[in-house]
């Protein structure tokens, strides 16, 4: 079958009128090129969902995608979950992002119409919503429609089973199986029985949000953006409830906008992403600043740098957190990311509390049994594991704000306590070197370097050693990864992206505070230069 032929069979079954005429156009037009770039190959369902640019024909995110998906999930459901006689249920969110309510009742009808019965959630909410609603409905699953922080040209289809955690082997491959067995979606049974949801859950989720702090200091100026995303709402009512003062909302980026105007990536990692943040933090006289990516599944927190204001990483965040939450005799299971820094293991030891490490992504945090806090660099962190086994921005930012009250009443601030635990722990120095690529034959070759000829010396610090994470790392499931210990206590891992075209390297040093935090952090920042600058020559990058 030509690319001809299969373009005309997707137009068929097609009930988009917008991708129908993209593709009749490039048909029309002779585009082989074009149509091989949409067809050559088909956006793979795994442990990250669906993830892609939106468009016509198998290999973009479109409504024949969704339904597929969609059919797919309703047969592993039925296949797997269906006990008693009592049948399957699933909640759909969607973020505001082009299309995504589109999607979410295109999945809402087929899952009707295929005998699973659907919750469809009201309006576009965070996606830790979405995660709170399947336990709190007892669904057997959920589905986010949603592309977090990627660019406004992608969506995305992130799926949830009744734990309230991402999926992961072999759920993920059995859910793609029956999805490639699926047929014509011109063809599926749909149904508009579906259940639209009022705000009743949305409400419940906000009080279990605001149940969280605990009756200490409330005053805080905090400057907050949600990046023209959806989590403006629902954090502000939680702020509210919580007896916090308002938030000074970032004006150009406080209404869900899915091209994100005001930004390059809609990620508050990004270089500019917070720029105007920063700008009111300084008009204001911000105590703090708080960002949530566009599906406020995200955190991120800024701080004041003498004059000035400056972001904190993820790791840094992290680090807090933990911290109050050990302060307060929170017990259980610290866990976070391979990537992440190591200090979390040093601050729940210090505590007498265990500490467990995942490979990359919250669905393998959300599967510790005993968790109690989790995070991940990338912003992502799960203060309250039985709201949701999933990263929540809404109840992080609720907590920072607690912290950062706290701190405030008895004269401090964010950075000293940071201090504090550096003090106690050595300072934890990470960075990343990051590489968005067009050709993904470069990030491949990176790989095959680190794994057939290793740098000995990075920085200065001899590379004492080597593991291949493809064959497991202190018994954690294979995964595509290399990582290299280097004197001193500094280690690198670096590893493909799951969701975006990325070659991602993570780097920590370690450095003890013997005399002044301000020189630890010069020599950790010397570390990280020169350990990046050669690593990159090393991958020829």
């Amino acid at each position: 079958m030509t690319v001809i032929d299969r373009a005309q069979d997707w137009l068929s079954q097609d009930p988009d009128p917008v991708t129908r005429a993209e593709l009749q156009d490039l048909i029309d037009a002779g585009d082989t090129a074009g149509l091989e770039d949409r067809f050559a190959e088909r956006l793979q369902f795994g442990t990250a969902g669906l993830r892609g640019a939106l468009g016509a024909g198998p290999n973009r995110m479109n409504r024949v995608i969704v339904a597929q998906a969609a059919a797919g999930l309703a047969a592993y459901l039925l296949d797997h979950v269906q006990a008693g006689g009592a049948a399957p249920s699933v909640v759909v969110g969607y973020d505001a992002r082009h299309n995504s309510d589109v999607f979410a009742r295109d999945t809402a009808e087929i899952m009707e119409g295929a005998g699973v019965h659907a919750f469809l959630l009201p309006t576009h909410l965070p996606t830790p919503v979405l995660a709170f609603a399947i336990r709190h409905l007892g669904c057997s699953a959920g589905v986010m429609v949603t592309a977090s922080h990627n660019p406004p040209q992608d969506n995305g289809y992130k799926v949830y089973l009744e734990d309230s955690s991402q999926i992961v082997p072999p759920a993920d491959g059995e859910i793609s199986d029956a999805i490639d067995a699926v047929g014509r979606v011109d063809e599926m049974p749909r149904s508009n029985d579906y259940q639209t949801l009022g705000p009743e859950v949305a409400e419940a989720y906000v009080e279990a949000v605001v149940a969280l702090p605990g009756d200490g200091p409330r005053e805080v100026v905090a400057v907050y953006t949600p990046l023209h995303g959806v989590g403006r709402d629902t954090l502000a009512e939680a702020v509210a409830r919580a007896g916090f003062p308002p938030l000074h909302v970032v004006p150009a980026q406080a209404d869900p906008d899915p091209d994100f105007p005001t930004v390059a990536f809609p990620n508050p990692e990004e270089p500019g992403a917070m720029d105007l943040a920063l700008k009111l933090a300084s008009n204001t006289s911000a105590d703090i600043i708080v960002a949530n990516d566009p599906d406020a599944d995200r955190c991120a927190v800024g701080v004041r740098d003498g004059e000035s204001y400056r972001m904190l990483s993820g790791d840094q965040v992290g680090a807090l957190l933990a911290d109050f939450l050990l302060r307060k005799g929170v017990t259980g299971t610290y866990g976070s990311s391979i990537v992440s820094s190591d200090l979390l293991g040093r601050q729940a030891a210090a505590h007498g509390q265990p500490w467990e490490q995942t490979l990359t992504g919250f669905k393998w945090l959300g599967k510790i049994p005993t968790l109690v806090f989790g995070y991940e660099e990338a912003l992502g962190y799960s203060v309250a594991p039985d709201i949701a086994r999933d990263k929540d921005g809404v109840s992080a930012i609720i907590t920072v704000l607690e912290l950062a009250a706290e701190l405030k009443a008895d004269g401090r601030t964010l950075v000293d306590r940071l201090d504090d635990i550096y003090r106690e722990h050595g300072l934890h120095g990470t960075s990343q070197l990051s590489v968005r690529v067009e050709d993904l034959t470069i990030i491949s070759r990176a790989m095959d370097t680190l794994r057939t000829s290793p740098p000995t010396v990075l920085g200065g610090l001899a590379v004492t050693s080597v593991d291949d994470l493809a064959d497991g790392y202190r018994d954690l499931p294979p995964t595509d990864g290399i990582r290299l210990g280097l004197d001193g206590g500094a280690r690198i891992i670096c590893r493909p992206s799951g969701t975006e075209p990325k070659l991602k390297c993570y780097l920590e040093v370690v450095v003890p505070v013997t005399d002044s935090i301000e020189l630890a952090r010069e020599s950790a920042d010397a570390q990280l230069a020169g350990i990046k600058t050669d690593l990159a020559a090393a991958l020829g990058i």
